[in-house]
């Protein structure tokens, strides 16, 4: 006997990577664990007749001879089939998105993508496997939800191509819309109050973090959909939701990220836990929720993705003028070093910048002999060397301006502008 199964409280790519698999394997069973993601209880309401599945209780262990694992790669988040972990013989399949988890699959495909449903529409389209308009509905909406509309940071070129195959063969965004949007319940409302009642915000290695502890009782469903939110309405790069449940005794940690540079699922791997880069849990057992925060802190500052630094990016050394420059020299200055602008000095400390577009202050010929501190802006923003290159393109959109004297000590020991920061975030750098 064959069977193909999910992760507990079962999202939309969940629920399209268990369909799809059964076209790819028509001998299997569909099998969904009892608590599903209210949605998708939802959409299953009304098209159950369309797309049979059995619960874990219909199965009988002892005649499983093959599972079929897809959008988890870890058994304690599977529905009542530990009995299968130490099964001799059992063949194991797993198709899945996330990384490090603890199935010793027989095969496995397992890479990057935005949505599990993108690594077997890979397969579904080689094999020319006939979809229906509900197949393709249902399997876009799996790709929508984990990609956030393929907007998410995760999302990959092959997301994107799967997107615009399920469009062809009649995906309905009607029926996309309709089940996609959050259900909040009450409880749910109650936990994002209490949420933003105590918000915090945080600095960390450049990034603006958000970690926020709160008490629950009995269980609440879809809490990621409350840390999605409560990480837009808070405007930070990363929340994490450390959701404690004293009656078990346990710790819920729950993280959502708005970049690839700040990687949740290697964070909360961290912990034992497990996602991609812009979406993670972990489940702690027995610990201080406080202690869970530092982990936390202690992670995002170790992340791997935040090794460079502002300091590996900028340019040096610096070409600075006087205060008392005139404006005529700093046009013979521009010109001759091919830069936009530079940062203004006096006795050595930073006091100023002056660029090209300041030339418009000046009225007539004769102001080129001012000087520069007559038109320079005095507001002077700086970055120290050790910031992350976020945190510098964050302060460039938010002054408008396009480059940052970067200051150590009292001393410019570089400049970073917006192309070198376009040079990071493009991955343009050289090998």
């Amino acid at each position: 006997m064959e069977i193909i199964t999910t992760h507990k409280n079962t999202d939309f790519d969940a629920l399209a990577s268990v369909i799809a698999a059964s076209l790819l394997y028509p001998d299997a069973v569909p099998v969904l664990p009892k608590t599903l993601n209210p949605n998708v209880k939802a959409f299953l309401s009304i098209h159950k007749d369309l797309f049979k599945t059995s619960g874990p209780k219909e199965i009988d262990m002892e005649k499983v001879t093959r599972l079929i694992i897809v959008d988890t790669d870890r058994w304690n988040r599977l529905d009542r089939l530990g009995k299968l972990k130490k099964k001799s013989g059992l063949e194991i399949l797993l198709w899945d998105h996330h990384a490090g988890g603890d199935v010793d699959a027989t095969w496995k495909c397992q890479e990057a993508a935005g949505a599990t449903i993108t690594l077997l529409m890979r397969r579904i389209k080689k094999e020319n496997t006939v979809l229906t308009p509900m197949h393709a509905t249902l399997f876009l909406a799996g790709l929508y939800e984990d990609t956030g509309g393929l907007s998410f940071p995760s999302t990959t070129a092959e997301d994107a191509y799967a997107a615009a195959f399920l469009l062809e063969n009649k995906a309905d965004l009607k029926i996309l819309n309709t089940f996609l949007g959050p259900v909040y319940s009450e409880k749910q409302k109650d936990v994002l109050f209490e949420m933003l009642k105590t918000a915090t915000r945080l600095q960390v290695n450049g990034y603006h973090i958000s970690c926020n502890i709160i008490e629950i009782e009995g269980h609440v469903h879809n809490l990621s959909v409350v840390v999605h939110r409560y990480r837009e309405i808070v405007n930070v790069d990363a929340a994490f939701g450390i959701f404690l449940d004293k009656s078990r005794n346990v710790c819920m940690v729950i993280g959502r990220s708005s970049t690839d540079a700040l990687n949740v699922g290697s964070i909360m791997r961290g912990m034992g836990g497990g996602g991609h880069p812009g979406a993670g849990s972990a489940l702690i057992k027995s610990v201080n929720p406080q202690i869970v925060k530092e982990m936390i802190i202690e992670l995002v500052q170790g992340n791997q993705y935040s090794s460079v630094r502002v300091s590996d990016l900028m340019s040096f050394p610096v070409a600075t003028v006087s205060a008392d420059t005139s404006m005529e020299d700093l046009a013979s200055l521009l010109r001759e070093k091919g830069c936009t602008g530079v940062p203004v000095v006096d006795d050595g400390q930073p006091v100023g910048i002056i660029s090209r577009r300041d030339f418009r202050r000046l009225r007539n010929e004769s102001q080129l002999k001012k000087p520069v501190k007559a038109f320079m802006t005095r507001e002077l923003i700086i970055v120290g060397p050790g910031s992350s290159p976020i945190e510098a393109a964050r302060l460039m959109v938010k002054h408008d301006i396009g480059r940052l004297p970067v200051v150590e000590q009292g001393k410019i020991i570089g400049i970073i502008t917006r192309s070198d920061t376009m040079v990071y975030f493009y991955d343009l750098m050289p090998e």
